[in-house]
């Protein structure tokens, strides 16, 4: 259910969301952006941000059920022409392997959009981008893209090419069932299991009686 394991990649433990807003704007911080001739903000890179939420009972039988889900985002940075926008050198590198990625996960979308091709060969491994994304494609999945397009003539081109690549990812259909796995304890997890619930037993009793000595002590103030 965690999917792929890309080598590189951080994985953070986090307990709130202001965490994960934190490792997003570092994320974006750390994120390459340059120049060029066709885009004054051109992000040199794509940007993948994936985080799994486990959830389980607060007090677990001798059988745990564990819910598992992946919330994965991605922001694609465009594909390029060398020709429009002037690229030499580092940067000319860059856009050229932003380019093939974009075409290793086109070539994803086509093999699982394509009608009567169930269990045919998918390319995942060509790039570490469709390593990622393997569940969110094809997987236990809903998946949504958003197209970014221009209404400008001279980016013709580019809002059409990126509106057909986006058509035929609606082609993908997915099926959505729960991620719940249901993990047997071994029998020396019992003892651990039982001194557990009895602590959170003693802690509710302790509780209970602090309210019920705060409840005496009001009455017995009003009486005097």
């Amino acid at each position: 259910i965690r999917g792929p394991v890309v080598t590189g990649i951080t994985e953070v433990e986090v307990e709130s969301a202001t965490e994960i807003m934190d490792l997003l704007d570092r994320g974006n911080r750390n994120r390459t952006q340059h120049p060029t001739a066709a885009n004054e903000v051109s992000s040199r890179s794509h940007a993948v941000l994936q985080v799994l939420v486990e959830n389980r009972e607060r007090a677990e039988g001798t059988m745990a059920k564990i819910k598992i889900g992946k919330l994965s985002l991605v922001d694609l940075a465009g594909s390029e022409r060398a020709a429009d926008t002037k690229n030499r050198g580092a940067r000319l590198k860059e856009g050229a392997n932003i380019n093939r990625s974009l075409l290793a996960l086109g070539n994803c979308i086509n093999a699982l959009g394509e009608k009567g091709n169930k269990g045919a060969f998918v390319p995942y491994r060509d790039s570490k981008l469709t390593r990622l994304l393997k569940d969110s494609l094809g997987g236990n999945c809903r998946t949504v893209m958003i197209a970014n397009i221009s209404s400008s003539v001279g980016s013709f081109e580019e809002t059409l090419n990126t509106l057909k690549y986006a058509n035929r990812a609606k082609n993908i259909k997915t099926t959505v069932q729960r991620n719940v796995l249901s993990v047997d304890h071994h029998i020396s997890e019992y003892v651990t299991l039982i001194e557990n619930l009895r602590s959170e037993i003693n802690t509710l009793k302790t509780e209970l009686r602090d309210k019920k000595a705060n409840s005496a002590d009001v009455d017995a103030q009003s009486v005097a």
